[in-house]
């Protein structure tokens, strides 16, 4: 997991926007996603009886895929960034998300060991000013300036239009 110490860098199309003459916006694709999903729920079944309950992918306008495990603590609901390898955990399913981040559990190092990020909820709820900004698009400023999100966590994950 990150050091929540270290200023977050968010790159070029991390809000899922980009201008028409801008490359393509990379992708994750979901099958990796639900991939590493069904070895995080091995994981969680190793430590605590967890099973995957359902993955669903993004549908516009939203920029993340969702995913829910549920073991004996509860229900683990996460966030698959759809253009980076990224990896936020919340507590209930929603649209969108502000300030609902929520520490990941134990078991979600395996999907650091395949490749993802996952973000903890001190990265995620930090100010956006605190992070590092400076690949950001004139376009993607734009979106910033109109949706106003205050955190890194709600600029990460969106459902701007």
């Amino acid at each position: 997991m990150e050091d929540s110490q270290v200023a977050f860098r968010l790159e070029l199309g991390v809000t899922g926007f980009r201008d028409w003459s801008d490359p393509p916006l990379p992708s994750t694709d979901p099958r990796t996603c639900r991939a590493a999903w069904h070895a995080a729920a091995r994981a969680a079944a190793r430590a605590a009886g967890g099973q995957v309950e359902d993955f669903t992918e993004q549908e516009y306008p939203q920029n993340f895929h969702s995913a829910r495990i549920s073991d004996r603590d509860g229900t683990h609901s996460a966030l698959f960034h759809a253009h980076h390898p990224l990896i936020a955990f919340v507590g209930d399913r929603r649209y969108w998300y502000t300030d609902e981040f929520q520490e990941p559990p134990a078991w979600a190092t395996v999907l650091t060991d395949v490749g993802f990020v996952v973000l903890s909820a001190a990265q995620l709820l930090l100010p956006l000013t605190e992070s590092d900004t400076s690949a950001l698009s004139a376009t993607e400023w734009r979106q910033i300036k109109h949706w106003r999100p205050e955190t890194l966590g709600a600029t990460l994950f969106n459902s701007w239009d």
